[in-house]
């Protein structure tokens, strides 16, 4: 009988003493959390008394807290490239209206020669056009983004859809004097997409090299093990590898002169088809030159 009492009362007094160590840990844990929110420290919770619960707990609460840091960390730098991206359209608007304006006034001197008029409305056209691409890029984008866009996934075949962009870009290649190197394979290789989004990456990568390429552009379509991967690559000199993570942001251009060659969009614009056709679009740099990959997987 004593022997039953002298055990009942150890074990009441680890029960008792477990019970303070658990509860003086939990009031730490608190303790540690308000400092956290109040932003007396940054340092995560830690642990004196090792219970696997409490362990539990406190790697689940440092888990959490790394979410918060990567969310706010995440809005910080969304804040960002919202403010960016509204200078740059407000940049990219503003610089061919004032143009536009200015000839305008210049149209309405009296002493303008019919020679001056029809430079100035060839000029006036020219701005035009350049902003009538821009609204058209960001209004595309904006509906690429947005979550109820979906595309028309049918099979198409791309052998077909390569030859007959390319057929489109016959002129732009000889104004900038530029051979491009094409290789399609003989047999037919078809894939899962939208067509007309197909067509706007295309042109849009094309578009792209054509604007900066030092050299030739070289277009090839293949058929892999378990994708179907369409390169465009060009000569590029000029780019830093720093600017490859880069090209896929909106308005962002190499040429931090922002001239009138680009708005900016066309790589996130085809980024973003890419995406919504369940596909990928991978930049590389690889011996000065830049490498555009579109990979679908097989059907």
């Amino acid at each position: 009988m004593i022997y039953i009492s002298v055990i009942s009362a150890l074990l009441a007094v680890i029960f008792l003493i477990r019970y303070y160590l658990v509860k003086k840990e939990m009031k730490s844990i608190t303790k540690q959390l308000e400092n956290y929110n109040y932003h007396n420290t940054e340092k995560k919770v830690d642990i004196t008394f090792f219970d696997k619960d409490i362990e539990a707990l406190s790697v689940g609460v440092n888990r959490q807290i790394d979410l918060i840091v990567q969310a706010n960390a995440d809005k910080r730098r969304t804040e960002m490239e919202l403010k960016q991206a509204v200078a740059n359209i407000s940049h990219d608007i503003r610089t061919p209206l004032t143009s536009i304006f200015g000839y305008i006034q210049l149209l309405e001197a009296k002493d303008v020669t019919p020679e001056e008029r029809e430079e100035y409305v060839a000029i006036i056209k020219d701005r035009t056009k350049r902003l009538q691409v821009l609204l058209n890029d960001f209004f595309e984008l904006s509906i690429i983004e947005s979550v109820d866009h979906y595309l028309k996934l049918e099979t198409i075949k791309m052998n077909n859809v390569v030859s007959e962009v390319l057929m489109e870009f016959y002129d732009q290649f000889t104004e900038r004097d530029l051979k491009p190197i094409i290789m399609l394979p003989k047999e037919k290789i078809s894939i899962i997409a939208d067509e007309s989004a197909v067509k706007r990456v295309m042109e849009n990568l094309i578009n792209n090299a054509i604007k900066h390429a030092s050299g030739n552009v070289s277009i090839s379509l293949v058929q892999g093990d378990s994708k179907v991967i369409m390169t465009i690559s060009n000569d590029a000199n000029q780019l830093d590898r720093n600017d490859l993570d880069m090209l896929f942001n909106r308005f962002y251009t190499a040429d931090q002169t922002r001239s009138s060659q680009g708005t900016g969009l066309g790589l996130s614009i085809a980024k973003g088809l890419m995406q919504k056709m369940n596909g990928n679009l991978i930049a590389e740099y690889k011996e000065s030159k830049l490498i555009m990959k579109c990979e679908w997987k097989m059907q």
